[in-house]
């Protein structure tokens, strides 16, 4: 490796030098300590005793190295780093693997695994032409194994069962939340002290490997989240880390983060390196689909505040990085969480835009979701809060999510979120689903939306999958199961950013609370009726493109969705298909 590169920020393959790896017949170990006094390594195959490690010199001084023939994997082992009379002892920054919290060593992996997924990763696109539709969730608790004491299923027994779901329910990604190794299980893997190591909850590196080959071969895409801002303070990980802050800020103003976490210092290029090497090992090393870039809102702006101004330190970064990602993985997407109105987030970096290939619509979420708080009474007033996504949407790539932070924290889960009491929050749900697939954009759901989960989520428990077992649940999960078949099934629904593909067939009905959508693809053209009020809409009339007719595709109100079972009367007359609207319902037809 070049180690002016390192230091500049252009390397994105730290990892093949840094960290432990195999040489002759024997291990070396190279750690980065520029301000350390004297690096030791202590492990379980020198019985925790401390072995000097040697001080590189000339251009790679700063590094401290260690070989031996006496390491195997399984071996656990810690660096001690001396500085200014304080020995503190840390896992490895490079790491591949660690041990199950509350344990804090590195450990030697088998990193070794033949993938079988040739034919996916050569078919791969970011799917801007196709659909996308991605179910998120939480490893450990999706599911939970009543014969491991800690509850974790591992990363191949998850992958038979998410592979089954997935497919029987038409999702065609995922998206996991962090799995880089990190000691408290609340923090839901976002404060991290291992960002090359996958966490051992759910067993080795090996096993993850496996879980991305099955799932791919199943026909699903694996999208991990990852944190470019932020990382731990625990006093085994990155923080001080060779005594002064190599990682982080040296003011705790700028240094820590509102979630009590370290802020990367990305002004430094050995930093930028760091945090770009780990986003390409996922990608290359794990056949990663892409990543969900967490709180990019932070790196665009000074602690995500606008009035701070932009930091231009980070948006470098985030070019520097997403440009060499791109470089290596072309196909792989690049997705930010972002909140702000920041413009070009998914624009190429030589257009000056920032690079990434698609961005979470936050205000098209938190419009929505108040609309549907609000009681309908007062709906007609905030008509347009449901078509001012429109006004916008083209401006960038967007993902439409329904994710985890929509569920926790006393917000209430989605089917909660629904204006009125148990019965109506269905009917509600069920038209809005449809709006939402119906709305240009990609689509992500959190786990349990799709069964209308009431409790909400909490990452110590599975999901209520009892709920089930009744009928009001069991129905929507059918109906949500159905709009998703469609949703993958028509291509009026695939290529949402060309301005062709979508009309207002109705958005002029404040009064009434009834809205129409046109969507049209090369083969197959989606028009979609919905009524958010709870008063019935008689013989609605709504244009159609000319000497089109039309077959229902999916009625939100059918009785086998819980519905009221409602005359499906419709009829085309003078170019206009005319229908009566159940309250709190949506239907979807065909044009042929």
């Amino acid at each position: 490796m070049n180690l002016h590169d390192f230091y500049m920020g252009k390397i994105f393959d730290a990892y093949k030098y840094f960290g432990l790896h195999k040489e002759n017949d024997g291990y070396i170990f190279r750690v980065f300590a520029p301000n350390a006094e004297r690096v030791c390594i202590t492990s379980s195959f020198n019985n925790w005793t401390e072995q000097e490690m040697t001080r590189q010199t000339g251009e790679y001084n700063g590094v401290y190295v260690f070989c031996t023939q006496d390491a195997k994997i399984g071996d656990s082992y810690k660096y001690v780093i001396y500085n200014g009379g304080k020995r503190v002892e840390h896992c490895d920054p490079y790491g591949f693997s660690m041990e199950l919290r509350p344990g804090c060593a590195s450990v030697v992996a088998d990193m070794d695994y033949d993938f079988s997924d040739d034919k996916w990763l050569a078919e791969r696109t970011t799917n801007y032409d196709k659909p996308l539709n991605i179910y998120e969730l939480h490893l450990g608790s999706w599911k939970t194994n009543p014969n491991d004491p800690n509850g974790f299923y591992t990363y191949d027994e998850l992958a038979y069962k998410l592979a089954d779901y997935l497919k029987q329910n038409h999702y065609t990604h995922i998206e996991i939340m962090p799995i880089t190794e990190h000691p408290f299980d609340g923090s839901w893997g976002y404060q991290s002290t291992g960002f090359f190591s996958a966490t051992s909850r759910y067993g080795t590196p090996k096993q993850l490997k496996q879980m991305i080959d099955i799932l791919h071969n199943s026909g699903i895409g694996v999208i991990m989240d990852f944190i470019p801002v932020h990382f731990a303070i625990d006093d085994y990980g990155l923080g001080m880390f060779d005594g002064t802050p190599l990682y982080e800020y040296p003011n705790d103003a700028v240094g820590r983060s509102e979630w009590g976490s370290y802020n990367f210092m990305h002004s430094r290029g050995d930093v930028c390196s760091f945090i770009q090497s780990s986003a390409n090992f996922w990608l290359s090393e794990y056949h990663f689909d892409g990543l969900r870039f967490d709180a990019v809102s932070r790196l665009i702006y000074w602690f995500g505040d606008e009035s701070r101004g932009v930091n231009n330190c980070t948006i470098n970064f985030i070019k520097t990085m997403n440009s060499g990602l791109k470089a290596s993985n072309p196909t792989a997407m690049l997705i930010a969480e972002d909140s702000t109105s920041y413009n070009g987030v998914t624009k190429p970096i030589e257009q000056g835009g920032l690079g990434f290939d698609y961005k979470w619509d936050m205000g098209w979420m938190n419009d929505t979701l108040n609309y549907f708080k609000t009681d309908p009474e007062y709906r007609p007033e905030n008509y347009h809060k449901l078509s001012f996504s429109m006004m916008y949407f083209y401006n960038e790539r967007f993902i439409l999510p329904l994710s985890h932070d929509e569920n926790v924290h006393g917000k209430a889960t989605i089917i909660q979120k629904f204006n009125g009491d148990y019965e109506d929050k269905f009917p509600q749900a069920r038209a809005f689903y449809m709006y939402m697939y119906v709305h240009p954009g990609k689509k992500l759901n959190f786990m349990g939306n799709e069964i209308a989960q009431f409790r909400e989520w909490d990452e110590s428990r599975e999901q209520d999958w009892d709920i089930l077992k009744y009928p009001m649940h069991d129905s929507f999960h059918e109906y949500i199961r159905k709009l998703n078949e469609i949703y993958c099934s028509y291509d009026a629904f695939f290529d949402d950013y060309d301005k062709n593909n979508f009309l207002w067939s109705d958005v002029s009905s404040p009064e009434d609370s009834v809205y129409s959508i046109l969507r049209k693809g090369k083969t197959s053209q989606i028009i979609c009726i919905m009524n958010f009020a709870k008063q019935d809409k008689k013989d609605y009339k709504v244009k159609i493109p000319e000497g089109k007719r039309a077959r229902i595709l999916l009625n939100s109100d059918k009785d086998i969705y819980s519905g009221s079972n409602c005359n499906e009367w419709y009829r085309i007359e003078q170019g206009n298909l005319c229908l009566d609207v159940k309250g709190y319902s949506a239907v979807m037809f065909e044009l042929y």
